[in-house]
């Protein structure tokens, strides 16, 4: 018992980071193609967003102040990495940097601390929240590349930092391109539900693994509830779909969750019945696209109205 309670004790007076070290990675998440991870890493913040903006540094700070900062916009993907105490900073830099060159990528900049810019530098980088990913604004390194490759732009960005003896990472892959239309008014909502039986949906926004509704998801809902409003006599049923990443249990409850979420909704902001509305989630047993290739997927991610 006195040795349990002793390390019970002792684990208790380790540092955060050290005491509950991320083994695996998070639910979903993947490493990005042609690029992967420092070994031994683990994957501890993931998002992908099909449109979306990753502000960049091409040059270190002066005085304090941003020299050449670029806001390419189209889709982002952003993925953290933890690495147990071993490797240096620098040895984690020089991997990924090793890699973008391999994939293509120029250099625009490469700087350590003090050459970047010290402080204002570091909260400057576009970074998912902690604990996910850990910038130490004392003790970083940064790189930003550019690709052009078959009319497409794309820039990728890496910083590495530590927290305690952890060294923790982070990659941000930016597709420039332009936003996708993707509104559906009632109308169009109405002629699908009419000629095909269902309608999909690309206009509702839902963060990486979460089934919390975002504020652009408005419009859309905008227009199911005139829908709804307009024909007194129409139910729907809401299904939610998901691409083929992660398992099938929890692509099945995920996208179950957002479609109760959209219903919820309704009911709440748009005060539409309850009882005209049915949800279900069918993961990835429905795809309108290839799971094999991003494109696809991104059409796979989406929301339908079916008529019973």
């Amino acid at each position: 018992m006195r040795r349990s309670l002793f390390i019970a004790l002792a684990l208790l007076a380790l540092p955060l980071g050290s005491a509950f070290a991320q083994t695996r990675d998070v639910a979903g998440s993947k490493d990005y193609p042609g690029i992967g991870r420092f070994s031994g890493s683990s994957i501890t913040g993931y998002q992908v967003k099909d449109f979306d903006r990753s502000p960049l540094q091409a040059a270190p700070f002066k005085d304090g102040k941003a020299t050449d900062e670029r806001k390419p916009e189209g889709r982002v993907t952003r993925i953290a990495y933890r690495t147990p105490p071993g490797p240096s900073i620098i040895e984690v830099s020089r991997n990924y940097e090793s890699q973008l060159e391999k994939a293509g990528f120029e250099t625009l900049t490469r700087c350590d601390t003090d050459d970047c810019g010290g402080i204002p530098f570091s909260e400057a980088i576009d970074n998912l929240p902690a604990p996910q990913m850990w910038i130490d604004g004392f003790n970083f390194h940064y790189y930003a590349g550019r690709k052009a490759e078959g009319g497409r732009e794309t820039y990728a960005t890496v910083v590495v930092s530590k927290n305690n003896d952890d060294v923790t990472a982070q990659l941000i892959v930016t597709q420039v391109g332009e936003i996708a239309n993707k509104m559906v008014d009632a109308a169009a909502m109405a002629k699908g539900l009419g000629e095909k039986g269902h309608i999909a949906l690309y206009g509702i926004y839902f963060d990486t693994d979460k089934a919390v509704l975002k504020p652009e998801s408005k419009p859309t809902l905008d227009e199911i509830a005139k829908l709804l409003r307009g024909q007194p006599q129409l139910n729907v049923v809401i299904v939610g779909h998901t691409d083929s990443q992660g398992t099938y249990d929890y692509n099945m409850d995920l996208s179950r969750r957002r479609a109760e979420a959209i219903a919820a909704e309704l009911v709440k902001s748009f005060q539409i019945a309850k009882t005209r509305l049915r949800t279900a989630g069918v993961g990835f047993l429905a795809p309108v696209g290839s799971n094999a290739n991003e494109d696809g997927r991104a059409l796979n991610r989406r929301v339908e109205l079916v008529a019973p």
